[in-house]
């Protein structure tokens, strides 16, 4: 996990570190928090060969590509949000550019609108070599539900 991470509204460190560490599927993936600023994210989808969908070209799985482009567009909804407020995805939509090569993959995502119960990002995912050939592109709509005061401490049972 990134260091040297800085947040305006609270603990990135603590955010970046339940991102990768607490949340079963990311971990799956393999995915690292590499940057979080405020309603603007870039994650990390490393190169595994569990990851190719087409062992032809090799190219990413569209799946991956996928999953990735959505938690990174919901955790730069929660970057905004409150950190006991709870985000989960509406609606997803990717448009796939070209393959992804075996190798990894960056995603980032930038928050373009937070209301009170909803969130958009826009979303891209580029090999680290070539940011400005997108392998896909996309939108993530998020469901905020707000904290209110009621959920309380809700990271620290989620603590090692």
């Amino acid at each position: 996990m990134t260091t040297d991470l800085e947040f305006q509204s609270y603990d990135a460190h603590r955010l970046a570190e339940i991102f990768e560490s607490h949340i079963p599927f990311n971990k799956l993936l393999g995915l690292r928090c590499l940057e979080i600023a405020d309603g603007e994210v870039r994650v990390e989808l490393p190169y595994r060969p569990e990851h190719v969908g087409n062992p032809e070209i090799p190219a990413l799985h569209g799946g991956a590509i996928s999953a990735t482009l959505d938690t990174t567009g919901g955790l730069a909804v929660w970057s905004q949000a409150g950190p006991h407020d709870r985000v989960s995805t509406i609606d997803l939509r990717v448009d796939f550019l070209r393959p992804g090569r075996a190798e990894p993959l960056i995603a980032v995502a930038r928050v373009v609108r937070l209301g009170n119960r909803v969130g958009v990002a826009e979303l891209r995912a580029f090999h680290p070599d070539a940011e400005d050939r997108p392998v896909a592109a996309g939108m993530g709509v998020y469901s905020v539900k707000r904290d209110n005061g009621g959920d309380g401490d809700r990271w620290d049972w989620q603590s090692d």
